[in-house]
């Protein structure tokens, strides 16, 4: 259903060239149709102000085709980011100005996903290492919960890094295989929703390159289940540890869990964790990203990377494919999503925009993405300039 007449036409074109070199003792098999593309979104916008905020989502979500036909009716789950202590900061800034999802945004998005007629809204985050309500480490990070659940009356918080309030854990498998696990047992809120959001912020990323509405998604993942102090046959019953399981595989998760699919494949953290990321997002599909960039990082994920530094780029980015949506996102940033490892910013990792395209996820191609609203060039902020810069200065450490 997301190919466009052109993909299947060229599909059917390549099977019956196919065929014709096979009739001629030459058998090619078909080329694939392309990955799915649809349309992205960019605007400005230079605050937080709920107003701004608002009005700015509401008119990028009629520019990509409207939230009603999404959520009207449906039990919606939105992925934030909280990745880092909450102890984390940057100067005076809050965390939400440097690399939290600002709850404003959740506010504003969660606000116009009940005018749509969303039936239900949880708000899913796995707090570093921690079993405490999202609202409470929210509170801990300086940040205001009640801007996501005053947004509507239908909004909810849960806990993803272990069982929250679910009684068992949902197991959803990878439709091709997987990279490295064929699937994972998540938070029961993965499973039970009809529309998944994700809401990330735009930064670089010190071991995927890039995170976006994708790598949010690393997140998704039980530390009772994939952290360092994981149950070795079952889950733990507490969270805690960060998901070393995932980042250097010097263990598996849970035996209950799905293992992996070749221990002996490479242990580095670049060839890990763009793969995994990968077979999460296929594991549990995104249906609407959005990518803020209102103020954020440059440098890397968080203020424990070195090198970085607070900036305002002034840019949100919406679509409802997430590799199209990060591929715009990273284009914003003047990075080239087309690159590969060895390019910036993936020096020392594999491209997730990359193994999603070939499993069939989405383009990253610029040419086939339609963008709405402010053209890239316009909404430029050139993360590009600053990391070569920061290299430089670092003898290409950094």
């Amino acid at each position: 259903m997301n190919y466009s007449r052109r993909d299947w036409l060229r599909g059917a074109s390549a099977l019956g060239g196919g065929w014709l070199l096979q009739g001629a003792g030459q058998a090619a098999p078909p080329a694939p149709p392309a990955a799915p593309a649809t349309p992205v979104s960019v605007a400005k916008c230079a605050t937080y102000d709920p107003k701004e905020l608002t009005a700015t989502l509401a008119k990028m979500f009629d520019q990509i085709g409207g939230l009603g036909k999404l959520v009207k009716g449906k039990t919606v789950a939105i992925k934030i980011n909280m990745t880092g202590a909450a102890t984390y900061r940057v100067g005076s800034l809050s965390l939400g100005e440097s690399h939290y999802t600002h709850p404003a945004v959740v506010g504003a998005a969660a606000s116009l996903m009940a005018k749509a007629g969303a039936k239900r809204i949880r708000v899913l985050e796995s707090p570093w290492s921690t079993a405490e309500p999202v609202e409470e480490v929210l509170l801990q990070a300086g940040l205001e919960p009640n801007d996501i659940l005053n947004a509507a009356a239908n909004v909810e918080f849960e806990n993803t890094n272990g069982l929250g309030k679910g009684k068992k854990y949902s197991r959803l498998m990878v439709p091709t295989g997987g990279y490295i696990y064929p699937g994972f047992d998540l938070n029961h809120s993965f499973e039970e929703c009809d529309v998944f959001v994700s809401i990330a912020k735009l930064k670089e990323h010190a071991t995927a390159g890039y995170t976006g509405a994708m790598k949010n998604c690393f997140g998704n993942a039980p530390v009772t289940i994939y952290g360092d102090r994981a149950g070795v046959d079952e889950p733990a019953l507490t969270p805690s540890g960060g998901r070393g399981i995932f980042h250097q595989g010097r263990r598996g998760p849970s035996k209950s869990a799905p293992q992996e699919k070749d221990p002996s494949s490479p242990r580095q953290e670049g060839y890990r964790v763009p793969r995994i990321v990968t077979d999460i997002v296929s594991a549990r599909p995104i249906h609407l990203s959005i990518v803020e960039g209102i103020k954020t990082l440059t440098g890397g994920e968080g203020p424990w990377i070195r090198g970085f530094a607070p900036a305002s780029p002034g840019v949100v980015v919406v679509g409802t494919n997430p590799v199209c949506t990060d591929a715009v996102g990273m284009a914003v940033m003047n990075f080239d999503p087309m690159g590969d490892r060895g390019t910036a910013p993936f020096e020392t990792c594999d491209s997730t925009l990359k193994l999603a395209e070939d499993v069939g996820i989405g383009t990253r191609d610029l040419k086939r993405i339609e963008v709405v609203g402010t053209p890239i060039k316009n909404a430029m902020f050139d993360f590009a300039a600053i990391r070569a810069k920061r290299r430089q200065q670092q003898g290409g450490r950094g």
